[in-house]
């Protein structure tokens, strides 16, 4: 019997059917499974917390590796079968929640001593990276099985950034591990997916020490008003935004040694803050 059919029979016997609203696909290839196990590099001094763990097919692996496995399943028939399927496992906990809301103090999660493991629902990525990455409990590192267009799209470089992929590289290192054919999940998504790992993730004294002055809001203020409109020139956007006559803009741009035409998609993190501390000290002269 193939990976399929077991699931297959798995959801028939709990009667558990993927949601497309909750954006359940179910991974079939447990080739895929080790991959992810891998990317995570684990021990039995980790602690791990899981999102969606659905079947507990990567479930299965985390808790053979990991020292103590949280797994957040907001389905409660998913949950229900979690609850029969690892009944008597002493290193996982599994919690009947929106990951969205839960509440970390009590969990466990402090600053740096978990590591977050998942096969990410698509419909909430953007929302879940922006909470446990700017969270005062964010994780150490992030092994995620997304869609392969947001993987890219959190990686990109230079000539093509968007606010994605600031907002990710802000506060840690994004790297695609392996790209994974959408005919390993089952019902097959629309889309093929990415195994991404955000490694070296900042705490919060790191982030304030990153922008060496520069208040976080402000620093988001400045690439928000920069990437208003991609088509327009980053200039235009910034004069815009800020109230500012486009010389004043200009002179900065030049100052910063950056092209006066330069669009926001063009610019680093790093290209960023130089240009939020140049901002801030214009309107704090």
């Amino acid at each position: 019997m193939d990976n399929l059919e077991k699931v297959k029979l798995l959801c028939k016997a709990y009667d558990v059917w993927p949601s497309r609203q909750k954006g359940q696909n179910f991974l079939i290839n447990s080739k895929i499974i080790d991959q992810i196990i891998t990317a995570a590099n684990l021990s039995t001094t980790d602690k791990v917390l899981e999102v969606g763990p659905g079947l507990g097919i990567l479930t299965e692996a985390l808790i053979d590796k990991a020292g103590q496995v949280i797994s957040v399943e907001l389905d409660d028939k998913l949950f229900k079968l979690l609850k029969a399927k690892f009944v008597g496992v002493k290193n996982l906990q599994l919690v009947n929640n929106d990951i969205l809301k839960i509440d970390f103090k009590n969990f466990g999660l402090a600053p740096s001593n978990y590591k977050i493991v998942a096969n990410l629902p698509y419909n909430i990525t953007s929302h879940f990276l922006k909470i446990f990455l700017t969270n005062q409990n964010r994780p150490k590192e992030m092994t995620l099985l997304l869609q392969k267009e947001v993987a890219e799209r959190i990686c990109a470089d230079t000539t093509n950034m968007s606010l994605l992929s600031v907002s990710v590289q802000l506060y840690g290192k994004p790297e695609i591990i392996n790209i994974v054919s959408r005919q390993n999940f089952w019902p097959k998504p629309e889309v093929d997916s990415a195994i991404l790992k955000i490694s070296n993730i900042k705490d919060v004294l790191a982030v304030d020490k990153f922008l060496s002055g520069i208040s976080e809001k402000f620093f988001w203020q400045i690439v928000k008003i920069g990437f208003s409109s991609r088509r327009k020139q980053l200039q235009k956007n910034l004069a815009a935004g800020l109230r500012l006559k486009p010389d004043e803009v200009k002179k900065m741009l030049i100052q910063a040694n950056f092209d006066e035409k330069i669009r926001a998609q063009n610019l680093s993190v790093a290209d960023w803050l130089k240009l939020a501390k140049l901002l801030d000290s214009y309107f704090n002269k």
